[in-house]
């Protein structure tokens, strides 16, 4: 398991009734992969990405780039910047928790990226509390929350002493598999005997072991980095400048008292608003129900060719 991260990828609030928590958001993951950039072996510069024309073949500026949407097949709607920034969501700063679900309504599918929530500004007992509340009740979260300009859904799970906010797909996003070619359900209907059952099953419970994460590795990674060190050992190595990292933040919120806010919150029913669509996360056919609570899935990194 790679070191908890420090950076603060987001400030805010999560908010649910009339309750709001300040937290930070931290990355979950840690992108281990390769990632091989591109080098000019004349001088060792870094090469960079041109913007081509297609047809033509020859390269465009900046400024005669627009951006469309295909609309039907080689027909597209030009959108101005304006446009599509017009578009964006409101940037609330806010976990918007709009309802709760058991944690075994949410099938794996739908995970995507996780991040760890972390209280701030005197926010630990009422984060404690709702981390509680929502381990006591065996349910998660699902919110709304607006990151770098995008909306996402999520899942807020305990998960020991942290809250992760799991990054959600859109159900839009999760194809079903009625036209993929998959065997009957059921034993009759795939021709499994009583007897292979059990062979199977036996076999099974004989592989079965405790998840231990530490046991796997990519070993495509560890032969390439071994060589990698072989190499600088040598003196075979070049010195490469790196794009810097900026780190952004923005403002926390403020605690009420919260019995109070409690009280309140359930006299206004939750503390829902009319105005305000209510959030259902729809499963694919016959989707796979396994526990989200003790999973939380990432998003695979972009790898160079």
């Amino acid at each position: 398991m790679a070191a908890s991260s420090n950076r603060i990828l987001w400030k805010g609030a999560i908010s649910f009734g009339l309750v709001h928590i300040p937290v930070a958001l931290h990355s979950a993951t840690s992108e281990e992969g390769l990632d091989f950039d591109w080098l000019d072996k004349r001088s060792m510069d870094p090469v960079g990405y041109k913007r081509i024309n297609k047809k033509t073949g020859k390269e465009v500026g900046r400024e005669n780039i627009v951006k469309g949407i295909e609309y039907e097949e080689g027909q597209y709607v030009i959108l101005s910047q304006e446009e599509i920034s017009a578009a964006y969501p409101k940037a609330t700063q806010t976990i918007e928790i709009e309802t709760f679900v058991s944690h075994t309504d949410v099938p794996f599918l739908y995970l995507e990226r996780p991040y760890f929530v972390v209280p701030i500004n005197k926010g630990a007992k009422v984060y404690a509390l709702l981390r509680e509340a929502l381990r006591k009740t065996q349910r998660i979260g699902i919110a709304r929350v607006v990151i770098q300009t995008k909306q996402h859904l999520a899942a807020l799970i305990p998960s020991g002493p942290v809250l992760v906010l799991n990054l959600l797909r859109w159900g839009n996003e999760i194809r079903g598999w009625e036209n993929l070619d998959l065997p009957a359900e059921g034993m009759k209907a795939s021709a499994i005997t009583e007897k292979e059952l059990k062979m199977a099953e036996q076999l099974v419970n004989d592989m079965s072991s405790t998840w231990n994460p530490e046991e796997y590795r990519d070993s495509f990674k560890d032969e390439i980095m071994k060589l990698v060190h072989q190499k600088a050992e040598t003196g075979d190595i070049q010195s490469v400048i790196q794009p810097e990292q900026v780190e952004t933040s923005s403002g926390g919120a403020q605690i009420l008292d919260l019995t109070e806010l409690l009280q309140r919150s359930l006299k206004k029913g939750g503390g829902k608003d009319d105005n305000h669509a209510a959030t259902s996360v729809r499963k694919p056919a016959k989707a796979d129900t396994r526990n989200v609570s003790s999973r939380t899935g990432g998003a695979p990194k972009r790898r160079a060719m």
